[in-house]
């Protein structure tokens, strides 16, 4: 009775769970069923909660429904308690909870559950698990000594046994003789030993410059393929982001919420963000109805700036045979990641209000008046000798934040772009990416490693155009900040 509980537990899960009960004594007696339930209940995906009801609903499908499909649509709806109107090309939330879930299980049965005869898979662009046996490979050896034994004659080796008709060629000779023997013999046993040993030589000499040349091939390739690698100041910063055993999200701007903060003149808060709050124009009585159908327009679009989804793909292409790293906009991301993966964040607070989430950590705060197309500025918490407690950016000038800190949980790396103008950020981006450029502010650091920083920058740009970025503040944080 335990298990059929733990069962109904597991089933009934989502926003929308009346999709997915069924009678648990339909799924009890299936051994494919109890293995997901042991996966599930596994430290790799027990408190990953939607992986978990995802795992366990495509494991049911397979089972009750075993000739039909598995859509995408219905682990939305079912699972993850999307609405009934879910279009996947809007929204790729099972693709990428699904790729979290292939992780997920490999994990498992390479730890945890090693010791399972059968293992659980899903294929690149199919939601129906694959059941398939470990393979296991075994090996017997007979022993040496009962290999070399005559069939025939316990005891006694074969090499040991004469061959009919012969005598030992030791038989009937004298000690000395046999002596004489084996100086005649000797000479002709050192030239093979030696002619062996010369030929071993150049055969691992061989091998070693075949060896070498591969090793240069490949670093060669990797030279081409990652630069930054090679580059003191830039592998420093990056390394932390690519060399991880961590995902790698880069997270860029949603340039509806701005246009639509653009149009109430008005700035939405993180948590506003969150809960979709400015998608419903009803709330703001100021607005004209045809403003407030332009801004029900406005919420139903995805849109996106150019410069920064250009800066996102040369950060993405640093290290370009790496898997782990993706990107996403501000719209489609979802708080879990911030808390598992090392996180990217382009734009500032007004287009990406994922940023907000680390202000209370931050010295330079960007803030926007909204006069016009908006004003931004750029606070100065707590001014040294000689800075101004406000900068003011203007056509010809910008600023741009940029902050390299720990996550909540000093396990992973959070890096912010907040440029004041799409040409600031672009600035910034070229400024991380610049050996020559990161490596002269790095010796500002006067640290043997890098530490956790944030830096303003000035630039100078010209419409759509960037042309310099110089260091116009900074602070260093401790490893514990």
């Amino acid at each position: 009775m335990r298990r059929v509980r733990q069962a109904r537990k597991l089933i009934v899960k989502g926003k929308n769970a009346e999709h997915l009960s069924a009678d648990p004594h339909l799924l009890e007696g299936d051994a494919r069923w109890r293995l997901a339930e042991r996966a599930a209940r596994s430290a790799a995906l027990y408190r990953a909660t939607q992986l978990r009801d995802i795992l366990l609903y495509i494991v049911r499908e397979a089972i009750l429904n075993a000739d039909e499909p598995i859509h995408e649509f219905d682990i939305a709806y079912k699972v993850l308690g999307r609405r009934s109107d879910f279009n996947p090309l809007d929204d790729n939330i099972v693709r990428v909870q699904m790729a979290h879930l292939r992780k997920k299980l490999d994990l498992y049965f390479s730890s945890e559950g090693k010791q399972e005869e059968t293992i659980i898979t899903v294929a690149l662009g199919s939601y129906r698990p694959v059941f398939s046996p470990r393979t296991r490979i075994m090996g017997t050896q007979l022993p040496a000594d009962e290999a070399q034994l005559s069939p025939g004659e316990p005891g006694t080796r074969i090499d040991e046994i004469p061959k009919s008709g012969q005598i030992p060629e030791s038989a009937g000779h004298s000690p000395e003789h046999e002596m004489h023997l084996q100086r005649r013999e000797l000479p002709w046993a050192v030239i093979a030993a030696a002619v062996a040993i010369v030929a071993l030589t150049a055969g691992c000499a061989t091998l070693w410059i075949r060896a070498r040349r591969e090793q240069q091939s490949l670093d060669a390739i990797h030279r081409t393929l990652s630069p930054w690698k090679y580059q003191p100041s830039l592998n420093a910063l990056w390394s932390g982001f690519f060399d991880s055993a961590r995902d790698t999200d880069v997270v860029i701007s949603d340039d509806s919420f701005l246009l639509i903060e653009e149009l109430n003149k008005q700035q939405t808060s993180f948590y506003g963000y969150l809960g979709r709050a400015y998608t419903d124009p009803s709330q703001n009585k100021s607005l004209s109805p045809e403003l407030r159908g332009v801004q029900q327009l406005l919420a139903s679009k995805s849109l996106g700036n150019t410069e920064e989804f250009k800066l996102a793909h040369r950060i993405l292409d640093l290290d370009p045979l790496d898997a782990r790293a993706r990107l996403y906009s501000a719209r489609q991301y979802m708080p879990a990641l911030v808390k598992q993966d090392n996180v990217i964040f382009i734009g500032g607070q007004i287009s990406n209000p994922w940023s907000e989430m680390f202000e209370a950590r931050l010295n330079f705060i960007e803030h926007t008046l909204f006069q016009g197309l908006g004003v931004t500025t750029v606070i100065n918490r707590n001014p040294m000798n000689g800075e101004p407690p406000i900068y003011m950016s203007t056509d010809a000038v910008g600023y741009c934040v940029v902050a390299y800190l720990p996550n909540a949980g000093h396990d992973g790396k959070v890096l912010l772009l907040e440029g004041t103008s799409s040409e600031a950020t672009e600035a910034a981006g070229d400024f991380l990416l610049s050996e020559a450029q990161f490596s002269a502010f790095k010796a500002k650091l006067h640290s043997p490693q890098l530490p956790y920083f944030e830096v303003l920058l000035k630039t100078s740009q010209v419409r759509g155009t960037p042309l310099t970025a110089t260091v116009e503040a900074y602070r260093v944080y401790p490893a514990t900040y």
